[in-house]
């Protein structure tokens, strides 16, 4: 099937949606126990963390870590937002530079100024986009980002959204009470499929869908860990309590390029495969043997890989042993423990 679906669905009473594009399964998001990024608390200043400058905080979904704070001391209220999935038995990952996101907006209260994304080029869409920006909010003392969705979309739904996220933001940082407490939960999977997933695609939200759409199916594969790479070739992606794993192989191809073959198709796949695992932290490559010559055409293929992909990834470099590391935000529910 080509083309892009987006279906909107459930995996047993979990919210969850999924992206197909040409038949695969490119992107999955299913609701968990966990608190949701995007969560904003207002959490107690518990204890601090001498040598690396973070504050362990009380809230009402448990204790959560903020880094690199200064003038905090323990006791004092403080607002924060959840940034990503803990990992087991650790705190909650928070951060104090809180935004509120839509589909065309990013509202920024500790970043004033009109801002367009960098991704939209024309100059006339972006006097258009700057003109309803300033007519929505140029009163506030709020920032704003018009995020790229917002290219040639209709006018009266981008003032919408601002709006929207505007009196979020007003009404979130507005709140003047010092008790601990939940000010706003974070998007569910399938708000967060409307508001991320903005390219073309076909909708369903009729119950069922993922059987129907071969969803079912994709899952079945990905829950375990061997990933086709063509020609033979496969790797295996297996997260470990310290660290995801990815093993190359090049299967039956003997040839002198079948290591640097297999080694770009992982490059190209990757992305993909720890999306819909939802897989995140330190990520380990153990690469099939090529020449060093050829590890500058790899780093440029990965880097070209993860530039379309929306979760932060560092791609921190090789190591002593020949091994490529990587590092990635944990913004997604991993799958083995949500399905």
């Amino acid at each position: 099937m080509k083309g892009r679906t987006i279906i909107l669905d459930h995996l047993g009473d979990r919210e969850a949606a999924a992206l197909m594009v040409d038949g695969q399964l490119d992107d999955l998001l299913v609701d968990s126990d966990a608190p949701r990024p995007g969560t904003v608390y207002r959490g107690i200043a518990d204890r601090p963390v001498k040598g690396q400058g973070g504050m362990f905080l009380k809230t009402p979904d448990g204790a959560a870590f903020l880094r690199q704070i200064k003038g905090l001391a323990p006791g004092q209220p403080i607002l924060v937002q959840v940034s990503g999935f803990a990992e087991p038995g650790k705190a909650i990952p928070v951060t104090a530079k809180i935004l509120f996101k839509s589909r065309y907006a990013i509202v920024t209260p500790e970043a004033p100024g009109l801002n367009i994304s960098r991704g939209i080029k024309d100059e006339a869409e972006r006097d258009r986009l700057l003109e309803i920006a300033h007519d929505v909010a140029g009163e506030t003392g709020f920032g704003l980002i018009l995020r790229s969705a917002a290219d040639g979309a209709d006018e009266d739904d981008i003032a919408e959204d601002i709006a929207a996220m505007l009196g979020l933001a007003d009404r979130v940082m507005g709140d003047t009470s010092d008790a601990m407490e939940v000010l706003t939960e974070g998007d569910g999977p399938h708000v967060l499929a409307w508001r991320d997933w903005t390219a073309p695609a076909e909708v369903v939200t009729e119950p069922g869908g993922f059987d129907i759409h071969g969803v079912l199916d994709a899952l079945s594969s990905a829950r375990g860990a061997q990933v086709g790479l063509g020609g033979g070739a496969s790797m295996y992606v297996e997260p470990t309590r310290a660290l995801v794993a990815v093993d190359v192989n090049t299967g039956s191809d003997a040839s002198l390029a079948a290591g640097l073959k297999a080694n770009m198709a992982c490059a190209r796949l990757l992305p993909r495969a720890l999306r819909v695992r939802g897989l995140g932290g330190q990520i380990t490559l153990d690469l099939a043997p090529m020449a060093k010559k050829d590890r500058r055409a790899f780093e440029s293929a990965l880097r070209a890989a993860f530039r379309g992909d929306d979760v932060e990834t560092a791609l921190v470099g090789w190591t002593p042993l020949g091994h490529f590391e990587l590092q990635r935000k944990r913004m997604r529910a991993p799958l083995s423990e949500v399905s």
